[in-house]
């Protein structure tokens, strides 16, 4: 049996996937953590083993050389490759375990970027740049979720780098009639993203003011599914335009649910103003959604302009605004997109299809 060490979050979304998915392939995964692990999707397989310095932090988010007091776990992670005798090392966030991975020494060790550790974090100081240009350097193979990381990456390293999508399972993530009282009589444009800066919230409530306040005699809503640190600015945001009683903020959801809330969308909105690759625009495209992404990172890679929704220049709502009401006004091209949409990720952005690509290159580098 083969064993992949992998040194990543053990409560994101995309950790939880790679590490049950490759495990349903056979590997034998030990899963090391620094954070605590607040989740039970991985207790049905035996394969997988799991180990975690219990911190109360999510490390990706920190961007302060504090790093450094996590070098602690090193020791632990030297005893830990001893004792299960990895095949695999492979670092998910290129400034936190990909540091720990390449501090590690060993090899073959993989690293997979996701998109603040190369676009953030080493524009924060020369040293953040250096540590970074480090971490590639110790890497046998370099793994971008899209072509625009991939240039990225390459202004700090020669190295080649295989892309890997975070795909969608199209099984889970399908068109489905959701019935409650909030889709029964309204249009919704929605996104699901966190709360956070980068992700452009603000435009795409600014957006719906000017629709809604054009379209006054339209029952429509606007749907915010996801927290973050801006939850109470973008409520304060959506009471001063006068439209908090049209905007639902959902919080933090559960992955499980997520296809739900999809699927009660009418419009998906990517307002984002940073975005490495964008796996709710595929999730929302898998579920037969038009959607409308800003023109930046790789978000017009996975959007087909014109066929399967409709890129617009970021930081403008008005632009924004005149793509939702073209889809707002033509259900038919709504349908239309969906369909277009959903096709597409199913061609080139299908999990299983991620997953087998990833496992080639295991057994490449084995």
């Amino acid at each position: 049996m083969r064993r992949i060490m992998f040194l990543a979050n053990p409560n994101s979304a995309h950790t939880i996937k790679w590490v049950t998915s490759l495990a349903s392939e056979g590997f034998e995964i030990l899963l090391f953590g620094l954070e605590k692990c607040s989740t039970n999707r991985y207790n049905k397989f035996p394969n997988i083993k799991i180990e975690t310095l219990n911190l109360n932090t999510t490390l990706e988010k920190e961007g302060s050389l504090k790093k450094i007091s996590y070098f602690k776990a090193l020791p632990l992670i030297k005893r830990l490759i001893k004792k299960f005798k990895p095949n695999i090392i492979h670092s998910h966030y290129a400034s936190s375990y990909g540091l720990l991975g390449a501090l590690t020494g060993f090899h073959p060790f993989i690293l997979s970027v996701w998109g603040s550790d190369i676009y953030s974090f080493p524009e924060k100081s020369f040293l953040h740049k250096e540590i970074i240009k480090f971490v590639l350097e110790k890497a046998n193979v370099i793994c971008s979720t899209s072509n625009a990381m991939k240039q990225r990456i390459k202004t700090f390293t020669k190295k080649d780098i295989e892309v890997i999508p975070f795909g969608v399972d199209t099984n889970i993530f399908k068109p489905m009639q959701i019935e409650n009282t909030l889709t029964k009589s309204n249009i919704i444009i929605g996104t699901v993203k966190s709360l956070e800066r980068i992700y452009g919230i603000e435009y795409l409530i600014k957006a719906f003011k000017i629709v809604s306040s054009k379209y006054k005699s339209l029952s429509l809503k606007l749907l915010i599914v996801g927290g973050g640190s801006l939850e109470s600015e973008l409520k304060n945001l959506a009471q001063n335009l006068g439209i908090l009683h049209k905007t639902i903020f959902t919080g933090k959801v559960l992955f499980e649910q997520v296809q739900k809330y999809h699927n009660m969308i009418s419009i998906f909105v990517a307002a984002s103003i940073q975005e490495s690759f964008g796996v709710s625009v595929l999730e929302a495209m898998a579920c037969e959604k038009p959607v409308i992404v800003s023109n930046v990172g790789g978000l017009p890679e996975i959007v087909k302009d014109g066929i399967t929704g409709f890129v617009v220049p970021p930081k403008n709502p008005q632009k924004t605004a005149e793509a939702i009401e073209k889809l707002l006004l033509d259900k038919d091209l709504r349908i239309k997109m969906g369909k277009a949409g959903r096709e597409r990720v199913k061609k080139l952005y299908d999990w299983n299809r991620c997953v087998q690509k990833m496992i080639n290159i295991y057994n490449k580098i084995l």
